[in-house]
């Protein structure tokens, strides 16, 4: 079975004896389902700022490869401003490399390493994830016309519901953890009511399998005019999938963006061909996540 691993190469709020930043790389295994249970890979290695290169990176994978049994299938990472190391350090390797905001098992780990692991260590500066470089926000660019739905409709479910999420009928998608003791998203009761976008079309499945091939991130509506639901994707790709043409969908985004909020960011994006199908053409819960 493929697994996708998820990376972290960033200096810390720790100071060596010299007075300069530790780095650290962090990987772990992407999880697949609501409700996983199995142990998945964590792996972490402290770097001195000095070593800091592609090839250093590309020894603690091998590490990291040596502890699993087996490479991945491709690698997701989050910080931009390491694009070019961490692409050349996987590409040296084999192994596919993906810009991606969907590493929701990663920022979990990066916030329980700030919580209870960093502020113990020798030469520790303070709290925050490190900050880093801002990029600028692109337009939304238009779905390609083969692609756009013939309509689409606000849904909401419980986080309950994602319990049998592995016996629905979906043909591409993708989930994490969000109920039981390995719940990557913390509070999120049975009755959590979870929002959701789904797609009608009459090619959902070609629709589908052009989404799959993006990394995901979020779905975030913007009110004001023009008035549309973006779906964010990879580093910074934005892609108009509805437009907001009246108050009423206007008030529709307002209540999914508030439910989303209140279930910390969590939502999902749904593609079927019409209201009536018992399957999904693709299936994927998501997370807005404050990535630095």
């Amino acid at each position: 079975m493929s697994k996708t691993w998820e990376l972290d190469f960033y200096s810390k709020p720790i100071l060596d004896e010299n007075g300069k930043k530790r780095w650290e790389v962090l990987i772990c295994e992407s999880p697949t389902d609501t409700c996983s249970t199995e142990e998945l890979l964590r792996f972490s290695k402290y770097c001195s700022s000095s070593e800091v290169n592609s090839m250093w990176l590309g020894d603690a994978i091998n590490e990291a490869i040596a502890i699993a049994g087996k490479p991945p299938t491709q690698i997701r990472f989050f910080r931009r401003q390491m694009n070019n190391m961490i692409t050349k350090a996987c590409k040296d390797l084999g192994i596919t490399s993906k810009p991606s905001r969907r590493t929701v098992a990663l920022y979990r780990w990066l916030q329980e390493r700030m919580d209870t692991i960093y502020p113990l260590e020798p030469g520790f500066q303070g709290a925050g994830l490190t900050p880093s470089v801002q990029f600028e926000t692109p337009k939304p660019e238009r779905l390609p016309d083969a692609l756009q739905g013939d309509r689409w409709a606000f849904v909401s479910l419980e986080a309950g519901s994602f319990a049998e999420m592995q016996e629905w009928d979906i043909g591409f998608g993708e989930a994490f953890p969000i109920l039981g003791e390995k719940s990557l998203v913390p509070q999120i009761s049975t009755d959590t009511i979870i929002p959701g976008l789904i797609v009608f079309s009459n090619r959902a499945k070609a629709l589908a399998g052009w989404m799959s091939g993006l990394e995901l991130g979020f779905l975030k509506p913007e009110l004001e005019e023009p008035g549309q639901v973006v779906l964010e994707t990879g580093f910074n790709e934005r892609w108009i999938l509805a437009n907001l043409t009246d108050k009423t969908t206007r008030a529709e985004a307002a209540g999914f963006a508030e439910t989303k909020d209140k279930a910390q960011g969590v939502h999902f994006l749904a593609i079927q061909t019409d209201p009536n199908s018992e399957s999904f053409a693709g299936f994927w819960l998501l997370q807005e996540l404050n990535l630095a």
